[in-house]
């Protein structure tokens, strides 16, 4: 039983073919796109609003280095969204619930912001690794220690996005079950998981939307040391 639990995660096939490609590609396929009209219908409005504030309050502390990822940054905090806001429907898969792939995007970008940062200045990008007035006994150790941290970077984003949303639906999964069991025995406290249920929903698509966001964040505060 306890296996079943796991079942949802596993990516899903048609005809021994994965299908993890078509559910990476859907959420392209939902935005609408912009027409040539003057005025646009409520939904485009809505989308054009939505991506010019995110912009806006993320890229605020940056300076105009920084202001040339505004177009990745807004694409993938709309991809990872509504990749994690798909998996929350019935009979979906959630892409970003495999590690693999959440460190397949943070891994490059970080990597990115780390190169762009030794190219324009090294002597400022090196420099995070030995904090200023540092007794020389301690130097050799706090470099291991900053090069650590900064290496375990992209494997926090990875894991932070994964771990969030293995565990949201793990445990929709498990209070679903139990209600399910619980209903010809005790219809009452079925009743309250019911709603224990429902609240919990709204809760992981709360969590679906800041994830995203958090990941995003984190990129762009990596890049700011950079740039």
């Amino acid at each position: 039983m306890m296996l079943s639990f796991f079942d949802q995660f596993a990516s899903p096939t048609l005809l021994g073919l994965p299908l993890i490609a078509l559910a990476m590609t859907l959420p392209w396929i939902l935005f609408p796109t912009p027409t040539p009209r003057w005025q646009d219908n409520r939904l485009l409005a809505l989308q054009s609003w939505f991506i010019n504030r995110f912009t806006q309050q993320l890229l605020l502390p940056m300076n105009l280095g920084g202001h040339k990822w505004a177009t990745l940054f807004a694409s993938l905090m709309l991809y990872l969204m509504t990749l994690n806001m798909l998996g929350l429907l019935p009979y979906t898969y959630t892409p970003t619930t495999q590690l693999s792939l959440n460190l397949g995007l943070a891994v490059p970008l970080w990597l990115a912001t780390v190169l762009i940062g030794l190219r324009n200045s090294p002597t400022h990008a090196l420099a995070h690794l030995l904090p200023e007035g540092t007794p020389t006994p301690l130097i050799p150790v706090l470099i291991i220690i900053e090069t650590i941290s900064l290496f375990i970077r992209p494997l926090a984003l990875g894991v932070r996005l994964t771990a969030n949303l293995t565990a949201g639906h793990l445990l929709m999964q498990l209070i679903a079950t139990a209600a399910f069991v619980l209903l010809p025995m005790m219809p009452t406290v079925a009743i309250l998981t019911g709603i224990v249920l429902f609240l919990l929903t709204l809760l992981e698509v709360a969590v679906a939307m800041i994830q995203a966001y958090v990941f995003v964040l984190l990129l762009s505060l990596y890049l700011q040391e950079n740039v």
